[in-house]
């Protein structure tokens, strides 16, 4: 058997992939996996009214982006794909800075990748806000008081559940309308 010097364990992929979480490579990024993955991750660690996937909230943040920071919004948590997703109250205290330098470094070589700039624009936070407080309006119980912490207004429109498999079509269909490609 081939001896592979990489550092951690690797994961397979949906794609058949080795992917090494702790030794992260722009080659092996692949959209499929990120569609795939982000698609069946559900947001808020599952305490929503209905399956809400981090693919369909990416897909959302995609369209409320300026345009030509709309492929940094829907990549904005590809690294969630080959991690996990970290609820904010958790991921903001000390004893989780390690995850966010492992975050950080996947979602770089995810960068790297898409040649997307390293830094996440102001319009992509800001996308990420509006989804984040309409999520919260439509898909969770009464909030307490998160709402004092954002400016942002939510979308004028209710934010409805898709299926993992829906929102693995759209969320590559987002993609490829913005690079250009074809599948």
């Amino acid at each position: 058997m081939e001896t592979i010097n990489r550092v951690g364990n690797a994961i397979q992929t949906f794609t058949d992939k080795r992917f090494w979480p702790l030794d992260p490579r722009a080659d092996e990024i692949c959209v499929e996996d990120i569609a795939h993955a982000l698609s069946n991750k559900c947001r808020f660690s599952g305490h929503v009214s209905s399956f809400y996937s981090v693919a369909q909230h990416s897909v959302i943040v995609s369209n409320i982006c300026d345009p030509e920071d709309a492929l940094w919004g829907l990549l904005h948590d590809a690294s969630e794909a080959y991690l996990i997703d970290l609820p904010k109250p958790l991921k903001i205290l000390p004893e989780f800075e390690w995850f966010v330098t492992l975050e950080n470094a996947v979602q770089k070589q995810v960068c790297l990748h898409f040649g997307l700039p390293q830094e996440q624009p102001e319009s992509t936070h800001y996308g990420d806000k509006v989804a984040l407080v309409t999520e919260k309006r439509d898909l969770m119980p009464p909030a307490w008081d998160w709402q004092l912490k954002y400016k942002e207004q939510p979308l004028d429109y209710i934010i409805t559940s898709w299926t993992p498999k829906l929102a693995e079509k759209r969320f590559l269909k987002r993609f490829y309308e913005l690079t250009k490609k074809k599948k």
